[in-house]
């Protein structure tokens, strides 16, 4: 993700910026049905030695859960609430009500792994279906999880210049000490080329050093040793920010003019987009910042042309869409809350992500009367909530 404006991140618990750029406080962001019949499916993690059900077996059990929802319950799982990390039991409440289908952990930490495992499990207990917890662990000046347990990680510019295998190795350790506390998604790595030219005065990546390189040819071999590294150990990744970050001259977080006037669709720098994709990255963020030549009408989490007709169709990615923060972003301030969510998800979206817990009850209400009172769109959410399930399953959540 981008960086949360300053003000919002204060009030979140997360540090206060500097006076340059917005400081890295992790993602701009990150959010029940009546008790199942002994037939339907349950939801808890499978035992470790269990054999992978067969693909048929799989879409079986999603398509089984997807049944059972409520039109509520689906607009809910559509929904990624973000919630501080240090303080998690206050999104309880808000996760029962709306249903919510993940929830976004910020700020920043030094609890001890035993301490956040409890604190996130406390969670989950009050979710009918299971959670995706998520958080941005990417290292350098955007670690949310630090302290004896979490050591600290080098910037991605750092572990770019470095040899694959301290990458895979650094990428790996990491992971399995977020899955050891229950985290299921790591919103990482930025697949984000700065021109070395540009390099600093790209507020949003460069400024902090979050590039893997200004080569996307060399940030594309990065990507694909961390996608598998990462998910490998337990933790599924997020690509970000797409179409890409790495030429704007503004923060989306504090801005509306973050402009890339130089995409399209044949960009050698959506190679490390492209490399994940085909490494198998569970899901892809998509950002809040403008790009004329794909879409001149309006902001890429807005955009169908870049959502899902170069995401989904150009380019045949299969897997989770989610979008930046959209709800204290400066860059969507400019739209009701609500029809922020309901925008993302007819552009072809599938995870809203927000970091205002307050965002719950206008988003999940915007989506189900428009799915009420307009069947395409209807149809649309429900594609969205089975992306989600599918992830879910895939993060050995969601079993039948």
């Amino acid at each position: 993700m981008t960086i949360v404006l300053a003000a919002v991140l204060a009030l979140a618990g997360c540090r206060s910026a500097a006076p340059a750029a917005a400081p890295p406080s992790g993602a701009a962001t990150s959010p029940s049905p009546p008790p199942s019949p002994s037939s339907s499916p349950s939801w808890s993690p499978p035992p470790s030695t269990s054999p992978s059900p067969s693909p048929s077996a799989s879409a079986d059990c999603v398509s089984r859960t997807l049944a059972g929802m409520t039109l509520a319950e689906r607009a809910g799982q559509v929904l990624m609430v973000g919630i501080s990390v240090n303080a998690p039991s206050g999104l309880g409440d808000t996760v029962r009500r709306y249903h919510l289908g993940g929830i976004f952990l910020h700020g920043r930490s030094t609890h001890s792994a035993s301490v956040l495992r409890a604190d996130i499990a406390a969670l989950r207990k009050r979710s009918a279906l299971p959670l995706l917890v998520s958080l941005d662990q990417e290292g350098g000046s955007v670690q949310t999880l630090k302290g004896a347990d979490f050591p600290r990680l080098p910037s991605a510019q750092k572990l770019g210049a470095g040899p694959a295998a301290t990458l895979r190795d650094t990428t790996r350790d990491s992971a399995r000490r977020l899955a050891g506390i229950g985290v299921t998604v790591n919103l990482a790595p930025v697949a984000d080329t700065v021109p070395a030219a540009l390099g600093e005065q790209n507020p949003p990546i460069g400024y902090w050093h979050r590039q893997f390189g200004s080569d996307p040819a060399r940030v594309a071999a990065d990507i694909r040793t961390i996608v598998p590294a990462s998910q490998d150990a337990g933790v599924l990744t997020v690509l970000k920010h797409f179409p890409g970050l790495g030429r704007v001259r503004a923060n989306t977080d504090v801005s509306a003019n973050a402009v890339d006037a130089t995409a399209t669709v044949n960009d050698p720098y959506l190679a490390p987009f492209e490399a994940g994709i085909r490494a198998g990255s569970a899901g892809v963020m998509i950002s809040s910042a403008r790009y004329p030549k794909l879409d001149a009408r309006t902001i890429a989490a807005f955009s169908t042309p870049i959502v899902t007709g170069l995401l989904r169709d150009r380019l045949g990615y299969r897997g989770l869409i989610m979008s930046d923060d959209i709800g204290a972003a400066v860059a969507v301030s400019g739209v009701p809350v609500g029809q922020r969510a309901v925008r993302f998800v007819a552009a072809g979206g599938d995870l809203v992500l927000t970091i205002r817990p307050a965002d719950a009850a206008p988003m999940a209400g915007a989506l189900i009367d428009r799915a009420t009172n307009d069947a395409t769109f209807r149809t649309r959410l429900t594609d969205a909530a089975r992306h989600v399930l599918r992830t879910k399953q895939r993060a050995g959540l969601l079993t039948c």
